[in-house]
């Protein structure tokens, strides 16, 4: 069975980019982290917000690779897409990748870790969210 890849789509906005028209690249780290809250909502049915607020859970960025691979610019439209790579005990591979009118423009690994917002430590994913991740995970 194939792993199924959560997408959505979003406008590159005035405040994404810098003086020269193009996103900024810490914009695309803001993306990358509203793309998993979306994900959490529409993909999983989980609700990021009860997630971190009700439940202080949280799901920090533990290690994060980017490649840019081309500019962005003013009122395009970006496709993003999330697969996970591994689901472990407390933490989950993400790899994501931007596009624009079919043109890669940005390639990222990324690790979150599952953690308590009381401790800061990690602890494991809880079990409707691994059960909600089984159709986003390769199977080995």
């Amino acid at each position: 069975m194939t792993p199924r890849t959560f997408e959505s789509e979003r406008r590159v906005r005035f405040g994404h980019c810098d003086p020269a028209g193009i996103v900024f690249f810490p914009q695309y780290l803001v993306m990358l982290n509203e793309l998993v809250e979306d994900w959490f909502d529409q993909g999983l049915g989980i609700p990021y917000a009860a997630f971190i607020g009700e439940r202080r859970l949280g799901l920090p960025t533990v290690r994060l690779e980017c490649d840019f691979t081309a500019v962005s610019r003013l009122g395009d439209l970006l496709t993003q897409r999330l697969s996970v790579q591994r689901a472990g005990r407390s933490s989950l591979a993400l790899s994501i990748e931007v596009l624009g009118a079919g043109e890669l423009r940005l390639r990222a690994a990324q690790v979150l870790v599952c953690t308590s917002l009381q401790t800061h430590r990690s602890q494991p994913l809880p079990e409707d969210v691994r059960a909600a991740l089984v159709p986003y995970v390769a199977q080995s």
